[in-house]
This record gives structure tokens, sequence and C-alpha cells, in this order.
């Protein structure tokens, strides 16, 4: 099954970046959100696919209107309030966020909030108290594990990257982890963020054959697809390139891969998922 996400954030949310950190410094960028939504909304729209957002509060609390558009035709879910790697909050910190994040959505849609997925998939193993804090705010399916090493966090003892129940104490929920391929070492997520964009769409298409029959999820920013926005002052030139590289090409490149193959939304992929027979993973 092939499972399509889009983390909903404006372009300048980047992760680990001081100039990008704060909801103050947030109001001087200019707004691009509408119009990149727009454009993945008439995709969808084009290709008959599914998908769930996931939504940072701020945005919703900024742009309520824009969230309630979404939500008359696709699954809504948290990303935070304010968009901080989990491991750089307390538990208590972390527990306000989220079930701020939660209400305010529940409260612009009228709909449960029943999924989740951290800023950078930063729960690390030694945050396994998330995965209690966010069971406890009402969430069923959690989608923030990477299963590997990974800059912002990531679970390297998770093994193969396939739906599970996550294991924490007393604490168990439903896991949808990222997808990746693994070349010479390298953890490549080709279904979603810059390497997507870099990747030529022959393989991409060619890696998305090899999962046809198992499972894979696929992660899109807004800002993936926007070749016009500005270029960060500040930015090492690493992370411009990682930011910037492939946009021009990658909304042509999404709407060939979702003509290619049939995308569904977290809903559908609970209802076909057997939870009785995944791995449990203890955290």
């Amino acid at each position: 099954m092939n499972i399509l996400t889009f983390d909903t954030e404006e372009w300048f949310h980047l992760l680990d970046f001081e100039a990008t950190r704060s909801k103050e410094q947030w109001k001087k960028y200019p707004v691009r959100i509408y119009e990149n939504i727009d454009r993945i909304l008439r995709i969808l729209e084009e290709t008959d696919s599914k998908a769930t957002f996931f939504v940072i509060g701020w945005i919703a609390k900024t742009y309520p209107d824009l969230v309630k558009k979404i939500a008359q035709k696709y699954e809504i879910g948290s990303h935070t309030l304010n968009h901080q790697l989990v491991w750089q909050q307390s538990p208590k910190e972390f527990k306000e966020d989220v079930s701020s994040s939660i209400k305010l959505l529940e409260d612009i849609t009228g709909k449960k909030v029943k999924y989740f997925r951290a800023p950078g998939f930063s729960i690390r193993a030694t945050e396994g108290w998330a995965f209690d804090i966010i069971k406890e705010c009402g969430i069923e399916i959690d989608c923030s594990v990477f299963p590997a090493h990974h800059a912002h966090g990531g679970l390297p003892h998770y093994g193969k990257a396939t739906p599970s129940i996550i294991q924490h104490e007393k604490t168990t929920i439903k896991e949808l982890p990222i997808s990746m391929k693994t070349i010479l070492g390298k953890h490549i997520i080709f279904s979603g963020g810059g390497y997507f964009r870099l990747c030529p769409y022959w393989l991409v298409k060619h890696w998305t054959k090899e999962f046809q029959d198992d499972y894979l999820l696929g992660y899109i920013h807004p800002r993936d697809l926007d070749a016009g926005q500005p270029m960060l002052d500040g930015l090492p030139l690493m992370r411009k390139f990682k930011s910037y590289v492939g946009l021009k090409g990658a909304e042509k490149k999404l709407t060939r891969w979702l003509k290619d193959f049939k995308f569904i939304d977290i809903s559908t992929a609970d209802k076909a998922i057997d939870w009785e027979k995944v791995p449990v993973v203890k955290v």
C-alpha cells in the first residue's frame, strides 16, 4: 500500500535554524501557504488521490480558513503547535504543545484528531515518554518514527520500516514509520523531502515499484513544490542544497507519481492493516 501525507508548514519552517525558530520570527516572512496548499489540493483532485495532512497548530491558529478548506475533503492530523523538536522540550512542554494543537484543530474542523507526526521524526529511544503523551492526548496512530539513525532523531532498533505496535512501558500505540531505501549505508527517503526533489523521476518510480506489494509512506511539504519561494539568508551551503534542490520540477514529479501509483490516506490504511499480525517494537 502507498500512503500519502503532507506536513503542512510554511516555507520557512526549517528545523535547527535559529533565524526561523520562533513565532516572533515567523511574522516577518511573506505568506506562501495559501498558494502552496491550493497547488496540492489541485494535484490531489487531478489525480484522484487521498492524503492525510499533518498541520502545525500555528498554521491553524493563523489561517483557520485554510484548515477548514483542507478538512472539507481530507484528513487532518497534528504536527504539534509550534514545530519544535521533541528532545528540545520537557515532557510537560511537549504535552502542552501537543494537546493545544489537537484542541485547536478539533475546534476548527469539528472532527476528532487521531493522527500525529513529530517535527523532524524527532522521537528517539530516550524520548519514549512522548508515545505515552500522544496516546494520552487521544492519538490513535503515530507517524513519527524514522527507523534508523537520523539527524533529528530516529529509532535504529525499530527494524524494517513497516507498520507496528509501539510499546513503551504500559502504553501501546499503532505506528506507521517513514519509508526509506538504504544504499551503501545511506538512508534515502525518496518518498519525501529533499531526496524526492533530488532523485530523477525514473528512480522514484523504480523504487516505488519495489514497495508496491509491501508498505510505502510518502511525505511532502508544501515548500517542496514551491519553485518561487525566497532563499533564506544565512543558511549553510549544505542546508541550501537540501532545501532548494529540485524545486523547479517537483510539482510535475508529484503529479506523475500520483498518476502512476494509487495513494491512500491513513484511515484507509488503518482499515486495511491487520494490526493483530504486525510486530511489536519496544521503546
